[in-house]
């Protein structure tokens, strides 16, 4: 651009402003002394040739300017020729529609987004949500969010409600009440217990505080604005959340078991706090739980502490005072972990860093994503040859895996035209996944199509306490979750957060009886909700034993486990 500004020796922009009449001023010059001096003719041609010379420079310089002169010319432009709001040079010009961050609502917008990237950055890599929260959901979750910022860890109305823990009288209401969810088990039945416990709260009006244990904060961002749904370190009951069993003076079970008078008249027999064992191995006092006069009484105590390995949230759904909430919440009834799962469970940035460099590195440009996980029950060294056919068996038949070519060693077709697909496996041995790879290495598909095995890590053990362990194991749920259609083993609680994250329903591979591959190997999940392994069978109005699978349509046994209990959308065909 320089070159093109005057100097004293350099009248290029006077020229290529005005070139007709500063050539015309040299033509009568040398009409006027033409005969009178032959050197000054040829000066004059001279002259004449220099301006031919110098109008070609111009052009040229004009019409190869540097990359950065043509961007700093179309800044330039962009800044003077501004489209009217609204109009339609504007709309043209976003190429491209956002996707909905805050999924249809069911987020909050109050976060510092680099605190926490999962949170607004995992709709890059997901379906749009295929059920959208209710307008009541939303509304409930905003509600709950001020409550929690009103009563969380350290606020006046916690200081106020501890100071009545501390005491061990109950003196009557205070403005806020708490479920304390004990960390305890795997993560997969943390995820799903965690998840049941906060929709407890939900209905109950309560305040949900987390034990993070030892590993919970390195796993999950904070999911309300503002304030921490951790459980302070100094919580005076904390010490003793180990010891917590179903022979603790505090059990809820052990009180009614023992028969000791609990009434809702006076407030001298409420106690400030309870302890609820709802794990897997609860007797059928502690059960007592999911029957609405015994919610009558909890409602009143300030504290209710709970250790669970469970997926309880289906015996909600069969206490009658939760029925109508419950319904307005998830008019669709298969949608509730997807639904809580998606708003409660967002992974740190390290384990962020974990899923989105090995989705990009391994998942990101294939035609489709394949998920299997496999858990396998059996005592003894795997990879076991009847759990191979089994998978092998389910994926071909449902046609989610092509069959290979054994008389053919190169693929027909030209090259890049050929779809591809990419399994992502999960299992703590790496046998299943290199006896597939190498079939799919060493022999083409009779479709064409190009596989790729991949499996992330290979732990050969289940290590509850390793903090890495569980972070591989948090990627592993969540990369299963970003897949098109997913496999999984039956009774694993690792599956059923994969397929309740991505609203998936996955094939499930039937539990294998004397190590022998079932016929058929799989089948098609009702719906995409977890399985809760062990429900009661009780009648509390009847007061005798039931079977709970089948007193309303929504609410039904597992494909996966005969006794437990699963919600489902008895409106969709099976």
């Amino acid at each position: 651009m320089k070159r093109l500004k005057k100097t004293p020796d350099d009248d290029d922009d006077d020229l290529a402003s005005h070139p007709d009449s500063d050539t015309h001023t040299v033509l009568v010059d040398s009409g006027r002394k033409l005969g009178s001096n032959p050197m000054r003719l040829m000066g004059i041609i001279v002259v004449c040739l220099m301006v031919v010379s110098v109008l070609f420079s111009v052009s040229v310089v004009l019409s190869d300017l540097p990359s950065d002169s043509i961007w700093e010319l179309s800044e330039k432009r962009v800044l003077e020729v501004e489209p009217r709001q609204g109009s339609e040079d504007s709309v043209s010009q976003s190429t491209e529609v956002p996707k909905d961050k805050l999924l249809g609502g069911l987020l909050s917008a109050g976060f510092d987004e680099g605190s926490c990237l999962s949170r607004y950055e995992s709709v890059k890599y997901r379906k749009e949500l295929s059920h959208k929260p209710s307008s009541y959901l939303i509304s409930r979750l905003r509600r709950y969010e001020a409550l929690h910022k009103q009563c969380g860890p350290y606020t006046e109305s916690y200081n106020k409600t501890l100071e009545q823990l501390k005491s061990g009288h109950y003196t009557g209401p205070l403005e806020c009440n708490y479920v304390v969810w004990v960390s305890f088990s795997g993560l997969g039945n943390r995820i799903l217990s965690l998840a049941s416990s906060f929709l407890y709260a939900l209905l109950t009006n309560r305040v949900l505080l987390v034990d993070p244990g030892v590993d919970v904060a390195d796993l999950l961002c904070e999911p309300f604005p503002e304030v921490s749904w951790f459980l302070p370190p100094d919580f005076p009951l904390k010490n003793q959340f180990n010891k917590f069993n179903q022979e603790s003076r505090e059990c809820y079970g052990k009180m009614l078991k023992k028969n000791i008078t609990i009434t809702t008249n006076s407030n001298r027999l409420t106690p400030p706090s309870v302890y609820l064992h709802l794990v897997h191995d609860y007797n059928d006092h502690d059960k007592l739980f999911f029957c609405d006069e015994d919610q009558t009484f909890l409602q009143k105590v300030p504290w209710l502490i709970v250790k669970t390995d469970n997926y309880f949230i289906p015996s909600l759904f069969l206490i009658p005072s939760f029925e109508q909430e419950l319904s307005k919440l998830f008019p669709k009834k298969d949608t509730v972990f997807h639904l809580m799962g998606r708003y409660l469970f967002h992974p740190t940035n390290q384990v962020w860093g974990l899923i989105t460099r090995y989705y990009e590195s391994y998942l990101a440009k294939a035609d489709e994503r394949i998920g299997i996980q496999i858990r396998v029950f059996d005592t003894g060294t795997g990879p076991f040859q009847h759990v191979l056919d089994q998978i092998l068996a389910c994926t071909m038949k449902e046609n989610l895996l092509p069959e290979i070519n054994r008389e053919q060693h190169i693929i027909i077709g030209p090259s890049g035209t050929h779809k591809s697909k990419a399994v992502l496996m999960t299992s703590l041995s790496s046998g299943y996944f290199e006896k597939i790879r190498e079939m799919y290495w060493e022999y083409p598909t009779v479709t064409g199509e190009v596989v790729g095995i991949y499996q992330p890590s290979h732990e050969e053990y289940q290590q509850t306490e390793k903090q890495m362990h569980n972070r591989k194991a948090w990627t592993e749920m969540y990369l299963l979750s970003l897949t098109d259609v997913l496999v999984t083993s039956s009774w694993s609680t690792f599956g059923y957060v994969a397929q309740g994250l991505g609203g998936l329903k996955p094939w499930i591979l039937y539990k294998p009886e004397n190590r022998t591959a079932p016929n058929p190997p799989c089948r098609r999940a009702m719906s995409m909700e977890p399985c809760f392994h062990a429900p009661p069978f009780y009648d509390c109005k009847a007061k005798m034993g039931v079977d709970t699978g089948a007193i309303v349509p929504h609410v039904r046994h597992c494909e996966d486990m005969s006794w437990g209990l699963k919600l489902v959308d008895h409106l969709d065909e099976l």
